[in-house]
């Protein structure tokens, strides 16, 4: 079994897969000062011109090996941490029926920091990362789950066990 490990976000490493902003210590450019503080447009997500819906992905601990991927052909993911932090797993996109086991890497989300994903990118759900459980708020189109969600199932061969170290 493949082994990755665990990276911290960061724009070169990262910012292939899409762009990421923290959502509750924002700083840079705003709108206002104190007491209101508008930081605008901190994390832009394609939804290829559907509604945004807003839904919630509740993960919680299970053995640290990713064994599932998905992409979206037709817009990006929206993933927030909003009560702990996550692990994700992402590959390039490559609009593929096989997944890119030798590209696939993993980074840590920390709590409250908003995760966008281009359409095409390789990922599924993620990883409760020292928590029992973690509340993930995901943005995806209405129904993108339905409609266009490319899921496949990796072979025994093809699982990769994330490491701490």
């Amino acid at each position: 079994m493949k082994s990755v490990n665990i990276k911290e976000l960061n724009m070169e490493d990262f910012g292939q897969y899409g762009s990421f902003a923290d959502m509750v210590n924002p700083d840079g450019p705003h709108l206002g000062e104190e007491p209101i503080e508008f930081y605008r447009d901190r994390v832009l997500l394609p939804l290829g011109g559907s509604d945004p819906a807003l839904s919630t992905c509740r993960v919680c601990e299970r053995p640290l090996v990713v064994d599932t991927s998905e992409y979206h052909n037709s817009c990006g993911e929206g993933i927030l941490p909003l009560d702990g932090d996550v692990l994700i797993h992402v590959a390039p996109a490559d609009g593929g029926d096989k997944v890119p086991v030798e590209a696939i890497e993993v980074f840590r989300v920390p709590r409250g920091t908003a995760v966008m994903l281009r359409p095409g990118v390789w990922h599924h759900a993620a990883f409760a990362y020292d928590a029992d459980c973690v509340n993930v708020l995901i943005v995806l189109p209405e129904r993108v789950y339905a409609k266009d969600c490319h899921v496949f199932a990796h072979g025994q061969a093809e699982q990769v066990s994330i490491s701490e170290t």
